[in-house]
């Protein structure tokens, strides 16, 4: 059995240690009990499990698994302490707000031996996996993914770093791209932000990506994607699957842990986390110069 440790009891905590507690029978999951969670506040017993210090975490034997559930910029320091301990760490995406210090701690885990996940539950819906299988074989001339919703919390990073799970999509998508171009509109007295990413393909086919964020703007994806046979306008609209989206990511860092994953499939994951890093690095330099 791994013991865990859950950093954070905001929203996404709280799921990780419900799954935790009644993981998917027969799954990897099930290797998986919590010991104990961390907070800045001094909270009462949530979900049965008991709130400890992070120096009791790093320090007891019985703890080997970190789950790393708090704001993006404090990610960095939270993976750097857990990996240091020679802890397993899995953190939300973004890993970090900077691509040199996610390579940093990425060789802080191969040298102590352990894993480090990050997870990546928007390449896990039923949403996504229907739109994969639309392009699938469609040559592209050029798309935009235009998300929008409301303003970001404190500690989220930059944009291209707290929507990477769009970018995302767009390189599992259409393969490595690059970046040609990058703006900022920015109106603080309205809390509004619009960034705008130029992108290319390796076949030079342009991509545009925004991200626009304000009061009372709704939460949605916009796709205009031109193919050489068709254009699709939408997401194809897809029933929700029969496992949740933080189950399926737990049972994919699980399958790590015991050594169920193919170094294939590790190395192509880490190649794109790594791509996808330091693409948003690139559009917020272009965004601030």
């Amino acid at each position: 059995m791994f013991g865990a440790v859950v950093v954070g009891i905001g929203t996404a905590g709280c799921v990780r240690i419900r799954d935790i507690l009644a993981p998917m029978p027969g799954s990897p999951a099930e290797k998986l009990t919590v010991r104990g969670f961390i907070s800045r506040r001094s909270l009462d017993i949530q979900q049965g499990v008991s709130q400890i210090s992070v120096q009791e975490a790093v320090s007891r034997e019985d703890i080997q698994v970190a789950f790393i559930c708090t704001e993006n910029v404090s990610h960095e320091d939270y993976i750097r302490t857990f990996l240091q301990a020679g802890k397993h760490v899995c953190v939300e995406y973004p890993m970090t707000v900077d691509h040199k210090a996610a390579v940093e701690l990425w060789n802080i885990a191969e040298e102590k031996g352990v894993i480090l996940h990050e997870e990546h539950i928007e390449l896990l819906s039923e949403d996504y996996k229907n739109l994969k299988r639309e392009v699938q074989g469609k040559a592209l001339q050029n798309g935009t993914l235009h998300f929008t919703g409301g303003p970001l919390k404190a500690g989220s990073g930059f944009a291209a770093f707290s929507g990477i799970s769009r970018l995302t999509w767009l390189v599992e998508l259409f393969g490595t791209l690059s970046v040609t171009a990058a703006t900022m509109e920015e109106d603080s007295t309205i809390n509004y932000s619009k960034m705008t990413a130029r992108l290319l393909t390796s076949d030079n086919r342009p991509l545009t990506w925004i991200e626009e964020r304000g009061p009372d703007i709704n939460r949605a994806k916009k796709i205009h994607f031109k193919f050489d046979t068709c254009t699709l306008t939408q997401i194809p609209p897809t029933p929700k699957g029969a496992v949740g989206l933080f189950m399926q990511d737990l049972i994919h860092f699980s399958a790590k842990l015991v050594d169920q994953v193919s170094k294939e499939e590790l190395q192509k994951e880490k190649i794109r986390i790594f791509h996808c890093l330091k693409l948003a690095e690139s559009i917020q330099q272009l965004c601030q110069s």
